[in-house]
């Protein structure tokens, strides 16, 4: 079976690493049966002002608005498999921990949490406060995954593409996709 992946992109900063999870997701389309993309109206402003493009319009992928709630993973029974939220806000993250369905990216969470799918929230901020801790320890409880928008340097990254790409590549392996990225120990 193939993926079906949802992708939500929230207002935190760090845009570059929602554009090189599509950037990937489009050159892993065989292993794929859809892909949804949220984006809140933060995160095209931030889009805009990191990477200094709408470029975003131009993925194969579909779109839905916030409040979607038509949007076919807004129920368990569509069967998406996975969900990404890239870059994750505390904001978001909390409304996530909380169960708070107030719009399609933290509804869509909460269906995958409630079907016991794979969950991964990019977290995006520093420094931590003792809520944020909290609400990551809740979803993590739940079954979601935290994975830190911390990038690695052991591949010896020489560009910020290439460094945002040791997150994303982490990203992809969570979601169990195939790639060649590199590996530790491994030539």
């Amino acid at each position: 079976m193939k993926n079906k992946i949802v992708v939500a992109i929230s207002g935190a900063s760090g845009s570059i690493y929602a554009k090189l999870l599509l950037d990937n997701l489009v050159k892993l389309n065989s292993q794929i049966d859809a892909v949804g993309v949220i984006m809140s109206d933060n995160a095209k402003l931030n889009w805009e002002l990191e990477l200094g493009n709408k470029e975003y319009q131009n993925y194969p992928f579909t779109f839905y608005t916030k409040g979607d709630f038509m949007a076919p993973f807004a129920s368990g029974s569509a069967k998406y498999n996975a969900m990404v939220v890239v870059p994750c806000s505390m904001g978001a993250l909390a409304r996530i921990a909380t169960g708070t369905s107030n719009d399609l990216t933290t509804r869509a969470a909460d269906v995958i949490l409630k079907e016991r799918r794979k969950l991964i929230l990019v977290a995006r901020d520093t420094p931590l406060s003792l809520i944020h801790l909290q609400n990551m320890t809740t979803v993590t409880q739940a079954g979601g995954i935290i994975c830190p928008a911390i990038p690695s340097f052991y591949s010896q990254p020489k560009s910020i593409e290439e460094l945002a790409g040791t997150v994303v590549n982490r990203v992809i392996d969570l979601l169990g996709l195939e790639d060649s990225s590199y590996r530790w120990g491994e030539e």
